[in-house]
């Protein structure tokens, strides 16, 4: 077996794992449940999970997707969460090689679907996700030295202001709350990935993405508009393809 192989399957289960954490994060988060008490219980019965019960992906599949206790269905989105954060993994590792920006994308996708989950549902992005998120951000920038930890740092910055701005400006021109404090500081998490010009076109990229698709739904009904999901896959786009993009736009600006 070729070591890429044996890196991927690796990559693979990790993802995993941290996908089935993340279904933990996504249930407790939003009602400031604790993420290490009460032990994975059944949401039907209450009695406790197994350890061999709770192997991401596989158990949910022995058990055809019902708990063994009260033989009630278990929710899909255990399995999908936990998939969706592997194939996550597997790809950073695909796309980055084993190196630390690799596993920087791989803890950013993970934190975005969190964040795109739970924005969608409960209109919320839980602090924990952002403060995580620019902890491993301003971690991972020290590779590049002192400039690089700089320029994620300037990142943050410029993330948090312009928000707040947007948000401050928002409120006085109409009178309400215009962009959430969770928004705000998920993008000063954003920033110290992706650095402030990779702020610019997040935002910009999630503001398109709300436009097309969120507009037209909420023509009939006035709808709040949970930014943070379009925003989430805004700095995906900005993670992996931010340079090109940026290349793109600066030659079509100058004609070169």
């Amino acid at each position: 077996m070729g070591t890429d192989v044996i890196f991927g399957v690796a990559a693979a289960v990790i993802g995993l794992c941290f996908g089935s954490f993340l279904n933990v994060c996504i249930l407790r988060l939003p009602h400031d449940q604790s993420l290490v008490t009460p032990p994975s219980t059944c949401p039907r019965c209450g009695k406790r999970i197994a350890w061999y019960d709770n192997i991401p992906v596989v158990s949910w599949l022995v058990l055809r997707g019902k708990c063994r206790n009260c033989g009630e269905p278990i929710s899909r989105q255990y399995p999908l969460i936990e998939a969706l954060v592997g194939v996550v993994w597997v790809a950073a590792f695909l796309l980055w090689g084993v190196s630390v920006h690799a596993l920087a994308g791989a803890l950013l996708g993970t934190i975005l679907l969190g964040i795109g989950i739970t924005d969608a549902r409960h209109y919320l992005i839980p602090d924990e996700y952002n403060w995580a998120g620019l902890v491993i951000g301003l971690a991972a920038s020290l590779v590049g030295g002192w400039q690089g930890f700089l320029q994620a740092v300037i990142g943050a910055a410029v993330g948090f202001a312009l928000l707040f701005a947007v948000g401050a400006a928002g409120k006085w021109m109409f009178g309400e709350e215009a962009m959430g404090g969770g928004d705000i500081k998920m993008m000063a998490m954003v920033g110290s990935f992706v650095g402030w010009k990779g702020v610019l076109l997040t935002i910009f990229s999630g503001a398109l993405l709300g436009t097309i698709i969120f507009v037209p739904l909420s023509v009939r009904k006035k709808r709040l508009v949970p930014f943070g999901v379009f925003l989430a896959v805004g700095a995906a786009v900005t993670f992996v393809w931010g340079d090109a993009i940026i290349e793109w736009y600066r030659r079509f600006v100058s004609g070169g």
